[in-house]
């Protein structure tokens, strides 16, 4: 049987839902939309961009229709090969490099990018406090003085919140089975096969590090990055999560607003379900 909860096998079998998921409906684009306005913001005009974790590619193509050169590494067989199937469709192969890596033990040289990515949770996806120093002081490694260092990770409050609110709700019960674990989740931040294991809940996801923003600012600082800003993706959407495509097109445009209005607010940046990080090589 195939342990799901390591998350090379999870997006293996997570397949083609890696790439859909960020146009899969308007809280999941609330994502992606952040993470492009921030890109556009701070990313130098042109160079060579390195898209750690990048999966099956979505911000890779996107790079690379804007002109960059892009290299992307993925643990994931299978999301590497999705990836490469995308470049291929959109002729962007020639500014495309595709290969297998690991967040913790980049193949490349000192100061080799103009800029990194590691978007979506791939420091996230590592538990050990050790080894996620470790990862942080890789995308510094790579990336060139003054060159900017993208990370997002998966919010503490948001997982906490939205478990809290499903328990008990008959149409949530598959996600409310999670309940038993989240004193233990609170105190650690870590969600695992073994924590799902001891208490008898079936995992839902790969094993996975939840963050506080004060938590991630201060990982990034301790690995020589400068933080320039720290910003909401999903944010005041955060609670509601699967219940906006019900909602009328001015209702939807108004969440929008006030998200963007609050996108770094402290606090909302606390309690979104992804929280995007603009650091900088000093």
């Amino acid at each position: 049987m195939t342990d799901t909860t390591d998350p090379e096998a999870f997006y293996d079998e997570y397949g083609e839902r890696e790439w859909d998921r960020l146009e899969r409906d308007f809280f999941h684009r609330l994502e992606w939309e952040g993470t492009v306005e921030y890109l556009d913001r701070y990313l130098p005009e042109s160079g060579h961009v390195l898209d750690v974790g990048g999966a099956a590619g979505r911000y890779t193509v996107w790079l690379a229709e804007q002109g960059y050169d892009v290299t992307l590494v993925d643990l994931s067989g299978e999301q590497l090969d999705i990836a490469r199937e995308q470049v291929g469709e959109r002729g962007l192969g020639d500014r495309v490099t595709v290969e297998k890596g690991d967040v913790r033990d980049l193949a490349f040289d000192a100061d080799e990018f103009d800029a990194t990515l590691c978007l979506g949770g791939p420091v996230s996806h590592v538990v050990d406090e050790a080894e996620r120093e470790t990862a942080v002081a890789e995308l510094r490694r790579v990336t060139r003085p003054g060159g900017p260092v993208f990370v997002s990770v998966m919010g503490l409050l948001s997982a906490v919140v939205n478990t809290v609110d499903h328990t008990g709700r008959e149409r949530f019960d598959g996600s409310a089975a999670d309940y038993p674990i989240l004193p233990q989740l609170v105190d650690t931040g870590d969600y695992t096969g073994e924590l799902c294991a001891e208490h008898g809940v079936e995992p839902v996801m790969a094993d996975c590090h939840f963050f506080r923003a004060d938590e991630l600012e201060s990982l990034l600082e301790s690995g020589g990055l400068a933080v320039e800003t720290l910003a909401a993706l999903e944010g005041v959407a955060s609670t509601r999560r699967d219940e906006f495509d019900g909602l009328g097109d001015d209702r939807r445009r108004v969440v929008r607003e006030v998200n963007d209005a609050l996108r770094e607010d402290r606090s909302v940046v606390d309690l979104s379900s992804h929280m995007l990080a603009v650091a900088r090589v000093p």
